[in-house]
């Protein structure tokens, strides 16, 4: 497993994270969660992903209790705020002061850590003055609860803002988690650009477009029973704008470029999004052990530039890369 530095900072981290979205207290049972943490360690991760709002709190429970008795300063642990969680209430959502430092707490009691190595603002508040999330994050920092704050999802002007008033307040914004793949590059024009200016790393989400890139799904046949694109607890919908036949048809056609490099499908995509030197790591998902020992083969893979260009020509029109689609995609206001 190889490991980069994150954003301008000294911490380093596996550039293959675990993350535990739509799966952990929710798709996947707690015992087979709990394999699936394990294996990810045995295979070298060390970075693990999660957030508040994940099966409603109760992702960040099940992280924790896999990871009980493992070295902790040994692992980067990163959760998030933002979502509605508990019974959502006005105040339990948000980038409030008062939903800020009441999260933080109880996301470290749920991980059973002191702290976490990243807190991540899971979206844009537009509803709270900027002045007061950083001010907050700024002291969660002080306060020793999380070494390093990040964002997730945040415009290339949402990120400028924030990290010019983290280093008025003594702290610096050092990632931003968005989603990016071969079929999803909205970044790459503004917020990629303006991340490497200010010393900010991306780390992903869904660098198999929810699986679209493994080739599961094909053209004009029913989703596979059991796979994502049938889960009605929220997999089904993020996995919609990919299930036509157009996209389909292109994902097929990469095949022979994973073969030639001797790779899955799913390896292939989780490679490709490791080629941009601003992604310090690809959070992979696991329902089962044996994908993570598939997906970890990604690190280190490097593709050739010709590939690349081969890559660009199969997928040609069905690629989005449309940098508005970051602010389209946000909420425009508070969930509750």
């Amino acid at each position: 497993m190889k490991h980069r530095y994150l954003g301008n900072s000294g911490l380093k981290i596996s550039e293959i994270a675990y993350g535990n979205w739509l799966t952990h207290g929710s798709q996947v049972e707690n015992d087979a969660a709990t394999a699936c943490v394990h294996a990810a360690l045995d295979q070298g991760i060390t970075t693990f992903d999660t957030a508040d709002v994940y099966a409603n709190t109760v992702a960040e429970s099940v992280l924790g209790e896999a990871l009980v008795g493992r070295r902790r300063e040994s692992l980067e642990i990163f959760t998030k705020v933002y979502w509605p969680t508990g019974p959502k209430g006005p105040n339990d959502t948000g980038l409030s002061r008062k939903h800020i430092m009441e999260s933080i707490n109880a996301s470290l009691g749920r991980l059973k850590t002191d702290y976490v190595d990243l807190y991540q603002a899971h979206r844009f508040d537009t509803e709270t003055p900027l002045e007061e999330t950083m001010q907050a994050f700024a002291d969660v920092v002080r306060q020793g609860k999380a070494l390093y704050i990040g964002v997730s999802e945040w415009t290339a002007d949402q990120i400028r803002a924030g990290h010019a008033l983290s280093k008025e307040l003594g702290f610096q914004l050092i990632s931003n988690q968005p989603q990016y793949s071969m079929l999803w590059r909205v970044i790459e024009g503004e917020v990629v650009p303006t991340s490497a200016e200010l010393g900010l790393s991306q780390i992903v989400w869904s660098p198999v477009a929810q699986g679209v890139l493994t080739g599961k799904y094909r053209p004009g046949e029913q989703p596979p029973a059991g796979s994502r694109a049938t889960d009605e607890k929220g997999g089904a919908q993020m996995i919609g704008r990919f299930m036509n036949d157009d996209v389909l048809t292109a994902v097929q056609g990469l095949a022979p470029v994973a073969e030639e490099l001797g790779l899955s499908m799913a390896q292939l995509a989780v490679a490709w999004v490791l080629q941009n030197d601003n992604v310090a790591a690809a959070i992979i998902g696991a329902s089962r052990p044996e994908q993570v020992a598939e997906n970890v083969k990604a690190s280190g893979v490097e593709i050739p530039a010709e590939l690349m260009a081969r890559i660009d020509e199969v997928l040609g029109g069905v690629v989005e890369r449309d940098p508005a689609r970051t602010a389209q995609t946000a909420p425009q206001k508070r969930a509750v």
